[in-house]
Protein backbone atom coordinates (compact mmCIF):
# COMPACT_ATOMS: atom_id res chain seq x y z
CA UNK A 1 0.00 0.00 0.00
CA UNK A 2 1.41 3.44 -1.45
CA UNK A 3 1.77 6.00 1.62
CA UNK A 4 0.16 9.49 0.94
CA UNK A 5 2.00 12.70 1.62
CA UNK A 6 0.46 15.84 2.60
CA UNK A 7 1.17 19.45 1.61
CA UNK A 8 3.57 19.78 4.06
CA UNK A 9 5.42 16.72 3.08
CA UNK A 10 5.04 14.46 5.95
CA UNK A 11 3.94 11.07 5.51
CA UNK A 12 0.38 9.99 6.62
CA UNK A 13 -0.40 6.32 7.84
CA UNK A 14 -3.14 4.52 5.62
CA UNK A 15 -6.92 4.75 7.03
CA UNK A 16 -7.87 1.01 8.45
CA UNK A 17 -11.28 0.36 7.51
CA UNK A 18 -13.90 -0.54 10.34
CA UNK A 19 -14.07 -4.04 9.38
CA UNK A 20 -10.41 -4.55 9.15
CA UNK A 21 -10.24 -2.93 12.98
CA UNK A 22 -13.07 -5.56 13.92
CA UNK A 23 -11.25 -8.69 12.89
CA UNK A 24 -8.22 -7.52 14.90
CA UNK A 25 -10.24 -6.99 17.92
CA UNK A 26 -12.05 -10.33 17.12
CA UNK A 27 -8.99 -12.29 16.62
CA UNK A 28 -7.71 -11.06 19.96
CA UNK A 29 -10.16 -12.92 21.80
CA UNK A 30 -9.00 -16.27 22.92
CA UNK A 31 -11.42 -18.81 24.99
CA UNK A 32 -10.05 -21.77 26.74
CA UNK A 33 -11.60 -23.88 28.91
CA UNK A 34 -11.22 -27.20 31.64
CA UNK A 35 -12.87 -30.12 32.75
CA UNK A 36 -15.26 -28.61 34.89
CA UNK A 37 -17.92 -27.18 32.29
CA UNK A 38 -17.03 -27.41 28.68
CA UNK A 39 -20.60 -27.29 27.74
CA UNK A 40 -20.58 -23.56 28.92
CA UNK A 41 -17.33 -22.12 27.68
CA UNK A 42 -19.22 -23.60 23.90
CA UNK A 43 -22.33 -21.95 24.59
CA UNK A 44 -20.42 -18.39 25.48
CA UNK A 45 -17.97 -18.91 22.76
CA UNK A 46 -20.57 -19.58 19.79
CA UNK A 47 -22.50 -16.52 21.70
CA UNK A 48 -19.50 -14.01 21.06
CA UNK A 49 -18.89 -15.84 17.59
CA UNK A 50 -15.49 -16.89 18.87
CA UNK A 51 -13.89 -20.42 18.26
CA UNK A 52 -12.87 -22.32 21.76
CA UNK A 53 -9.21 -21.80 21.90
CA UNK A 54 -6.88 -25.27 21.25
CA UNK A 55 -6.20 -26.12 25.35
CA UNK A 56 -5.86 -29.97 26.28
CA UNK A 57 -6.16 -30.61 30.14
CA UNK A 58 -5.72 -33.98 31.10
CA UNK A 59 -4.54 -35.86 34.43
CA UNK A 60 -1.67 -38.27 34.12
CA UNK A 61 -1.63 -41.83 35.88
CA UNK A 62 -0.45 -40.12 39.06
CA UNK A 63 -3.36 -38.29 38.98
CA UNK A 64 -0.95 -34.44 37.78
CA UNK A 65 -2.78 -31.94 36.22
CA UNK A 66 -1.28 -31.25 32.69
CA UNK A 67 -2.35 -28.56 30.32
CA UNK A 68 -1.19 -28.54 26.43
CA UNK A 69 -2.16 -24.67 24.88
CA UNK A 70 -2.39 -25.67 20.95
CA UNK A 71 -2.46 -21.73 19.95
CA UNK A 72 -0.66 -18.80 20.03
CA UNK A 73 -1.47 -16.47 23.12
CA UNK A 74 1.18 -14.21 22.88
CA UNK A 75 -0.46 -10.73 23.22
CA UNK A 76 -3.64 -12.05 23.13
CA UNK A 77 -6.58 -11.52 26.21
CA UNK A 78 -7.10 -14.73 27.15
CA UNK A 79 -10.34 -15.90 28.83
CA UNK A 80 -10.53 -18.94 31.05
CA UNK A 81 -13.98 -20.44 31.62
CA UNK A 82 -13.57 -22.93 34.89
CA UNK A 83 -16.38 -23.39 37.31
CA UNK A 84 -16.46 -25.09 40.62
CA UNK A 85 -17.96 -28.23 40.99
CA UNK A 86 -17.88 -31.25 42.99
CA UNK A 87 -14.33 -32.12 41.93
CA UNK A 88 -12.96 -28.41 43.22
CA UNK A 89 -9.23 -29.21 44.46
CA UNK A 90 -9.17 -30.30 40.66
CA UNK A 91 -11.44 -27.53 38.79
CA UNK A 92 -9.03 -24.89 40.97
CA UNK A 93 -5.81 -26.68 40.10
CA UNK A 94 -6.92 -26.81 36.42
CA UNK A 95 -7.21 -23.11 36.63
CA UNK A 96 -4.32 -21.89 38.00
CA UNK A 97 -1.81 -24.29 35.56
CA UNK A 98 -3.81 -22.74 32.69
CA UNK A 99 -3.03 -19.43 33.57
CA UNK A 100 0.43 -19.65 34.42
CA UNK A 101 0.91 -21.15 31.25
CA UNK A 102 -0.59 -17.91 29.63
CA UNK A 103 1.22 -15.97 31.82
CA UNK A 104 4.62 -17.91 30.64
CA UNK A 105 3.56 -17.82 27.44
CA UNK A 106 3.39 -13.86 27.30
CA UNK A 107 -0.56 -13.13 26.92
CA UNK A 108 -1.42 -9.44 27.29
CA UNK A 109 -4.03 -10.11 29.83
CA UNK A 110 -6.00 -13.61 31.33
CA UNK A 111 -9.20 -13.11 32.80
CA UNK A 112 -10.91 -16.12 35.10
CA UNK A 113 -14.49 -16.67 34.09
CA UNK A 114 -15.11 -17.97 37.31
CA UNK A 115 -19.19 -18.50 37.32
CA UNK A 116 -19.72 -20.51 40.42
CA UNK A 117 -16.14 -19.90 43.19
CA UNK A 118 -15.19 -23.02 44.75
CA UNK A 119 -15.01 -22.87 48.24
CA UNK A 120 -16.62 -19.13 48.51
CA UNK A 121 -18.46 -20.68 51.73
CA UNK A 122 -14.89 -21.01 53.69
CA UNK A 123 -15.43 -17.21 54.04
CA UNK A 124 -15.39 -16.51 57.94
CA UNK A 125 -12.58 -18.07 60.72
CA UNK A 126 -13.97 -20.57 62.90
CA UNK A 127 -12.67 -23.01 65.30
CA UNK A 128 -9.01 -23.05 64.49
CA UNK A 129 -9.30 -23.15 60.68
CA UNK A 130 -8.36 -20.62 58.28
CA UNK A 131 -10.02 -18.54 55.67
CA UNK A 132 -10.10 -20.69 52.70
CA UNK A 133 -11.22 -18.04 50.05
CA UNK A 134 -8.79 -16.10 51.18
CA UNK A 135 -6.00 -18.10 50.61
CA UNK A 136 -7.49 -18.86 46.83
CA UNK A 137 -7.50 -15.67 46.22
CA UNK A 138 -3.93 -15.48 46.61
CA UNK A 139 -2.89 -18.33 45.00
CA UNK A 140 -5.22 -16.83 42.01
CA UNK A 141 -3.43 -13.57 42.13
CA UNK A 142 -0.24 -15.19 41.97
CA UNK A 143 -0.73 -17.82 39.08
CA UNK A 144 -1.19 -14.89 36.50
CA UNK A 145 -4.60 -13.53 36.31
CA UNK A 146 -5.45 -10.17 35.93
CA UNK A 147 -9.03 -10.14 36.13
CA UNK A 148 -12.35 -12.33 37.28
CA UNK A 149 -15.73 -12.64 36.60
CA UNK A 150 -17.84 -14.98 39.25
CA UNK A 151 -21.50 -14.88 39.90
CA UNK A 152 -23.25 -14.22 43.00
CA UNK A 153 -20.63 -15.11 45.32
CA UNK A 154 -21.82 -16.96 48.64
CA UNK A 155 -20.87 -13.15 50.37
CA UNK A 156 -19.85 -10.17 48.26
CA UNK A 157 -16.84 -9.27 50.57
CA UNK A 158 -15.27 -12.15 49.35
CA UNK A 159 -14.07 -8.99 46.53
CA UNK A 160 -11.88 -7.92 49.02
CA UNK A 161 -9.74 -11.07 49.35
CA UNK A 162 -8.67 -10.50 45.89
CA UNK A 163 -5.49 -7.65 45.06
CA UNK A 164 -7.50 -7.93 40.78
CA UNK A 165 -10.43 -6.78 39.62
CA UNK A 166 -13.67 -8.82 40.78
CA UNK A 167 -16.90 -7.85 38.63
CA UNK A 168 -19.48 -10.22 40.89
CA UNK A 169 -22.58 -10.73 37.95
CA UNK A 170 -26.03 -11.27 39.47
CA UNK A 171 -27.95 -14.15 37.91
CA UNK A 172 -31.47 -12.71 39.30
CA UNK A 173 -33.13 -10.78 36.41
CA UNK A 174 -33.04 -14.16 34.88
CA UNK A 175 -34.85 -15.72 37.92
CA UNK A 176 -37.20 -12.76 38.10
CA UNK A 177 -38.19 -13.19 34.81
CA UNK A 178 -38.90 -17.04 34.94
CA UNK A 179 -41.09 -16.13 37.87
CA UNK A 180 -43.28 -13.94 35.65
CA UNK A 181 -43.06 -16.02 32.77
CA UNK A 182 -43.19 -19.21 33.67
CA UNK A 183 -45.21 -19.90 37.07
CA UNK A 184 -48.73 -19.31 36.85
CA UNK A 185 -50.70 -16.93 38.85
CA UNK A 186 -47.32 -15.99 40.57
CA UNK A 187 -49.05 -12.96 41.63
CA UNK A 188 -50.55 -15.02 44.24
CA UNK A 189 -47.00 -16.03 45.56
CA UNK A 190 -44.76 -15.19 48.58
CA UNK A 191 -40.82 -14.95 48.44
CA UNK A 192 -39.77 -17.14 51.38
CA UNK A 193 -36.46 -17.26 53.52
CA UNK A 194 -35.56 -20.44 54.52
CA UNK A 195 -33.64 -18.98 57.41
CA UNK A 196 -33.10 -15.45 58.64
CA UNK A 197 -29.81 -15.15 57.02
CA UNK A 198 -31.34 -15.59 53.56
CA UNK A 199 -34.02 -12.93 54.11
CA UNK A 200 -31.95 -10.26 52.64
CA UNK A 201 -31.79 -11.70 49.41
CA UNK A 202 -36.02 -12.48 49.55
CA UNK A 203 -36.19 -8.87 50.88
CA UNK A 204 -35.05 -8.09 46.91
CA UNK A 205 -36.82 -10.00 45.16
CA UNK A 206 -39.95 -9.68 46.84
CA UNK A 207 -39.43 -5.40 46.56
CA UNK A 208 -38.70 -6.07 42.52
CA UNK A 209 -42.02 -8.85 41.98
CA UNK A 210 -44.14 -6.57 44.62
CA UNK A 211 -44.97 -9.44 46.39
CA UNK A 212 -45.34 -10.53 50.14
CA UNK A 213 -42.26 -12.30 52.03
CA UNK A 214 -41.96 -14.73 54.74
CA UNK A 215 -39.48 -16.25 56.73
CA UNK A 216 -38.53 -19.44 58.33
CA UNK A 217 -37.18 -19.54 61.78
CA UNK A 218 -36.59 -22.37 64.02
CA UNK A 219 -33.95 -25.67 65.09
CA UNK A 220 -32.77 -27.01 62.05
CA UNK A 221 -28.92 -26.42 62.46
CA UNK A 222 -28.07 -25.28 59.01
CA UNK A 223 -26.92 -21.69 59.22
CA UNK A 224 -23.88 -20.86 59.08
CA UNK A 225 -24.46 -18.37 62.22
CA UNK A 226 -25.49 -21.44 63.89
CA UNK A 227 -22.46 -23.45 63.85
CA UNK A 228 -20.29 -23.34 66.67
CA UNK A 229 -16.61 -21.80 67.27
CA UNK A 230 -15.68 -24.91 68.64
CA UNK A 231 -12.47 -23.15 70.61
CA UNK A 232 -12.64 -24.04 74.35
CA UNK A 233 -9.96 -23.00 76.54
CA UNK A 234 -11.59 -21.66 79.74
CA UNK A 235 -9.40 -19.40 82.01
CA UNK A 236 -8.19 -20.60 85.52
CA UNK A 237 -10.76 -20.57 87.68
CA UNK A 238 -8.60 -18.95 90.38
CA UNK A 239 -10.29 -16.41 92.86
CA UNK A 240 -7.21 -14.28 92.75
CA UNK A 241 -5.79 -12.91 89.45
CA UNK A 242 -4.25 -10.12 88.18
CA UNK A 243 -7.27 -7.93 86.72
CA UNK A 244 -8.24 -8.03 90.93
CA UNK A 245 -4.86 -6.96 91.83
CA UNK A 246 -5.33 -4.17 89.83
CA UNK A 247 -8.84 -2.65 90.65
CA UNK A 248 -7.86 -2.79 94.56
CA UNK A 249 -4.59 -0.69 93.81
CA UNK A 250 -6.51 1.41 92.12
CA UNK A 251 -7.77 4.91 93.84
CA UNK A 252 -12.30 5.16 93.98
CA UNK A 253 -12.95 8.16 91.42
CA UNK A 254 -16.13 8.77 91.36
CA UNK A 255 -16.63 7.97 87.23
CA UNK A 256 -14.82 4.36 88.90
CA UNK A 257 -17.60 3.72 91.71
CA UNK A 258 -20.34 3.97 88.82
CA UNK A 259 -18.86 0.95 86.87
CA UNK A 260 -19.93 -2.86 87.40
CA UNK A 261 -18.04 -5.60 87.39
CA UNK A 262 -18.56 -8.88 87.10
CA UNK A 263 -18.21 -12.20 89.19
CA UNK A 264 -14.71 -13.79 89.54
CA UNK A 265 -13.48 -14.74 86.19
CA UNK A 266 -14.38 -14.21 82.40
CA UNK A 267 -18.34 -14.79 82.12
CA UNK A 268 -19.77 -17.81 79.45
CA UNK A 269 -21.37 -16.92 76.30
CA UNK A 270 -24.69 -18.58 76.95
CA UNK A 271 -25.68 -21.36 73.88
CA UNK A 272 -28.28 -20.66 71.79
CA UNK A 273 -32.03 -22.61 72.34
CA UNK A 274 -34.24 -22.18 69.38
CA UNK A 275 -37.95 -23.31 68.86
CA UNK A 276 -38.86 -26.06 66.22
CA UNK A 277 -39.49 -24.93 63.08
CA UNK A 278 -42.08 -22.15 62.71
CA UNK A 279 -42.94 -19.56 59.63
CA UNK A 280 -43.59 -16.00 60.12
CA UNK A 281 -45.80 -14.62 57.32
CA UNK A 282 -48.97 -16.45 55.40
CA UNK A 283 -48.82 -18.67 52.88
CA UNK A 284 -52.03 -20.48 53.14
CA UNK A 285 -53.76 -21.00 49.69
CA UNK A 286 -50.85 -18.80 47.84
CA UNK A 287 -47.42 -20.49 46.18
CA UNK A 288 -44.19 -20.85 47.71
CA UNK A 289 -41.06 -19.62 46.58
CA UNK A 290 -37.85 -20.07 48.18
CA UNK A 291 -34.80 -18.18 46.69
CA UNK A 292 -31.29 -18.41 47.70
CA UNK A 293 -27.62 -18.43 46.15
CA UNK A 294 -26.40 -22.42 46.36
CA UNK A 295 -28.46 -25.32 46.37
CA UNK A 296 -26.22 -28.08 47.68
CA UNK A 297 -27.23 -30.08 50.95
CA UNK A 298 -31.07 -29.77 50.24
CA UNK A 299 -31.83 -31.39 53.65
CA UNK A 300 -32.65 -27.95 54.79
CA UNK A 301 -34.74 -26.97 51.60
CA UNK A 302 -36.83 -30.35 52.20
CA UNK A 303 -37.47 -29.35 56.12
CA UNK A 304 -38.38 -25.99 54.96
CA UNK A 305 -41.08 -27.16 52.52
CA UNK A 306 -42.27 -29.65 54.68
CA UNK A 307 -43.06 -26.43 56.88
CA UNK A 308 -44.58 -24.53 54.20
CA UNK A 309 -46.69 -27.44 53.27
CA UNK A 310 -48.45 -27.74 57.09
CA UNK A 311 -49.25 -23.85 56.67
CA UNK A 312 -51.29 -24.79 53.72
CA UNK A 313 -48.86 -23.54 50.80
CA UNK A 314 -50.55 -24.76 47.50
CA UNK A 315 -47.22 -24.97 45.34
CA UNK A 316 -43.67 -25.13 46.67
CA UNK A 317 -40.76 -23.49 44.41
CA UNK A 318 -37.06 -23.44 44.92
CA UNK A 319 -34.82 -20.83 42.73
CA UNK A 320 -30.86 -20.45 43.33
CA UNK A 321 -28.09 -19.58 41.30
CA UNK A 322 -25.89 -22.65 41.38
CA UNK A 323 -26.91 -25.68 41.63
CA UNK A 324 -24.55 -28.15 43.04
CA UNK A 325 -26.70 -30.69 44.29
CA UNK A 326 -24.09 -32.93 46.18
CA UNK A 327 -24.97 -36.47 47.37
CA UNK A 328 -28.38 -37.97 47.22
CA UNK A 329 -30.46 -34.14 46.59
CA UNK A 330 -32.10 -35.36 42.96
CA UNK A 331 -33.88 -38.60 45.71
CA UNK A 332 -34.64 -36.07 48.24
CA UNK A 333 -36.05 -33.32 46.22
CA UNK A 334 -38.07 -36.28 44.35
CA UNK A 335 -39.55 -37.45 47.17
CA UNK A 336 -39.96 -34.06 49.17
CA UNK A 337 -43.27 -31.29 48.70
CA UNK A 338 -41.09 -28.98 46.24
CA UNK A 339 -42.80 -28.94 43.40
CA UNK A 340 -40.18 -27.41 40.57
CA UNK A 341 -36.27 -26.60 41.34
CA UNK A 342 -34.79 -23.82 38.91
CA UNK A 343 -31.00 -23.47 38.98
CA UNK A 344 -28.94 -21.75 36.34
CA UNK A 345 -26.37 -23.26 34.16
CA UNK A 346 -23.36 -21.75 36.47
CA UNK A 347 -22.54 -25.64 37.49
CA UNK A 348 -23.12 -28.99 35.42
CA UNK A 349 -25.92 -30.95 36.79
CA UNK A 350 -27.28 -32.60 33.79
CA UNK A 351 -26.77 -36.29 35.81
CA UNK A 352 -29.01 -34.79 38.44
CA UNK A 353 -31.54 -33.38 36.08
CA UNK A 354 -31.74 -37.59 34.99
CA UNK A 355 -32.39 -38.68 38.59
CA UNK A 356 -35.15 -35.75 39.32
CA UNK A 357 -37.56 -33.86 37.11
CA UNK A 358 -38.21 -31.76 39.19
CA UNK A 359 -35.18 -29.44 38.60
CA UNK A 360 -35.01 -27.41 35.42
CA UNK A 361 -31.64 -24.91 34.41
CA UNK A 362 -31.84 -21.57 32.70
CA UNK A 363 -29.25 -20.62 30.04
CA UNK A 364 -26.87 -17.47 31.48
CA UNK A 365 -24.33 -17.88 28.78
CA UNK A 366 -25.43 -14.56 27.37
CA UNK A 367 -24.70 -12.55 30.47
CA UNK A 368 -21.00 -13.86 30.64
CA UNK A 369 -20.55 -13.42 27.08
CA UNK A 370 -21.77 -9.98 27.63
CA UNK A 371 -19.06 -9.05 30.13
CA UNK A 372 -16.38 -10.70 28.22
CA UNK A 373 -17.09 -8.21 25.15
CA UNK A 374 -17.65 -5.31 27.24
CA UNK A 375 -14.19 -6.01 28.71
CA UNK A 376 -12.44 -7.13 25.79
CA UNK A 377 -13.93 -3.51 24.07
CA UNK A 378 -12.89 -1.67 27.43
CA UNK A 379 -16.41 -0.23 27.88
CA UNK A 380 -18.36 0.44 31.11
CA UNK A 381 -19.46 -2.52 33.01
CA UNK A 382 -22.35 -0.47 34.95
CA UNK A 383 -24.87 -1.67 32.16
CA UNK A 384 -25.13 -5.07 33.99
CA UNK A 385 -25.09 -3.67 37.45
CA UNK A 386 -28.77 -1.41 37.19
CA UNK A 387 -30.81 -1.26 39.90
CA UNK A 388 -28.13 -3.79 41.57
CA UNK A 389 -28.35 -2.26 45.15
CA UNK A 390 -26.08 -3.53 48.26
CA UNK A 391 -28.89 -6.05 49.63
CA UNK A 392 -28.45 -8.19 46.49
Amino acid sequence: MLLQRNKLGSVRPPKRCRSDMDSTSASDIVIIHGNSHPDLANLVAERMGVKSGGCSVFHKTNRETMVEIGDSVRGKDIYIIQTGTKDANNNIMELLIMAYACKTSSARSIVGVIPYLPYSKQCKMRKRGCIVSKLLAKMMCTSGLTHIITMDLHQKEIQGFFDIPVDNLRASPFLLQYIQESIPDYRNSVIVARNPNSAKKATSYAERLRLGIGVIHGEHKEAESDQVDGRYSPPPNSSYDVADTVEMCLPATPSRARTISVSVGVPEHPQKVKPPLNLVGDVNGRIAIMVDDLIDDVQSFVAAADVLKENGACKIYVLATHGLLSSDAPRLIEESAIDEVVVTNTIPHEVQKLQCHKIKTIDISILIAEAIRRIHNKESMSYLFRNVTLED
